[in-house]
């Protein structure tokens, strides 16, 4: 069998060049597609606390509307919460959010 010199030359050499080529290509797009794109995902939609959430409501102001003893009833954004302080308040002050227990807010005054 006869042996072309065009064999030898530069056929043989391009198609593994090329054959080399399409494997690292496909090697670092399946990399890319389920090693970087999970991990990008994970930390741009991981969990942050929600505006709607309760616990977003530490620290913000609310206002006395009932109060007996150390409980009552409080208003934040316009909706009515059950409340407990260590305090005595009393109706139409103010009244800072320290932390949530179920449907219970626990506060303290504001002294305004």
């Amino acid at each position: 069998m006869e042996r072309n010199a065009s064999d030898d030359c530069g056929i043989r050499p391009m198609l593994e060049m090329i054959l080399l080529g399409l494997v690292i290509g496909l090697v670092l797009f399946e990399f890319i597609e389920h090693v970087i794109f999970p991990l990008a995902w994970l930390i741009l939609k991981r969990k942050k606390i929600s505006p709607c959430d309760v616990r977003s409501m530490v620290g913000k102001e609310a206002e006395v509307r009932e109060w007996q003893g150390n409980h009552g009833k409080v208003t934040i954004n316009g909706e009515l919460w059950n409340a407990t302080s260590e305090t005595v308040l009393h109706p139409g002050a103010k009244a800072v959010i320290e932390g949530v227990e179920g449907l219970v807010l626990k506060v303290k005054s504001t002294g305004k």
